[in-house]
């Protein structure tokens, strides 16, 4: 399976990456493909080194501003134009995504992708990794939203929320029929 990852590009202390390898290793024995944003620094290279290690295929999706940044020795690298060509292969070369900390760009990343669910442009299983809490305050809201009307499905039907990698990669191999 092609797991697009939306995770950040900073280096961040190990209530993060200590999850975030974890997850890494179970994409990768795994035989999944990483769709990430291509990047060699920080979080997203933590994920991409433990995908490869464990065996995992890397597709890369970078965009011309930052393919300075971009991993040489992923099997496939595509450099967009802009950051909205760049979300569209994402999700074009994907057939989940997981959503995993991160500031600003995954939070833009996260939405649009839900927002593009919502609307019926894509049926793929999309995940919340969870990790020490950090979308607690996002949950919450989403779940307002529901409750006054502001999501015309289910969230469930929108979002799964993980609180770990294990959870994470279950939910999306159940909803693929991976057995």
């Amino acid at each position: 399976m092609n797991i697009c990852v939306f995770l950040s590009a900073a280096d961040l202390d190990d209530r993060y990456t200590v999850p975030a390898r974890e997850f890494a290793e179970l994409l990768g024995r795994g035989g999944h493909t990483l769709v990430w944003g291509g990047s060699e620094s920080g979080l997203m290279k933590v994920v991409a080194d433990g995908v490869q290690a464990a065996g995992g295929r890397l597709v890369g999706v970078s965009v011309d501003f930052l393919a300075a940044k971009a991993r040489t020795n992923a099997d496939e690298m595509v450099i967009a134009r802009d950051l909205a060509e760049r979300k569209a292969l994402l999700l074009e070369k994907s057939d989940a995504m997981v959503i995993m900390v991160g500031g600003t760009g995954t939070l833009d990343e996260a939405t649009e992708i839900l927002e593009l669910k919502k609307h019926g442009k894509h049926t793929k299983p999309v995940v919340l990794l969870n990790t020490a809490g950090f979308y607690d305050g996002l949950r919450e809201q989403f779940q307002r939203m529901e409750d006054e009307g502001f999501l015309p499905v289910p969230l469930t039907d929108l979002v799964f929320f993980a609180k770990d990698g294990v959870g994470a990669l279950a939910y999306l191999e159940e909803s693929a029929g991976v057995q």
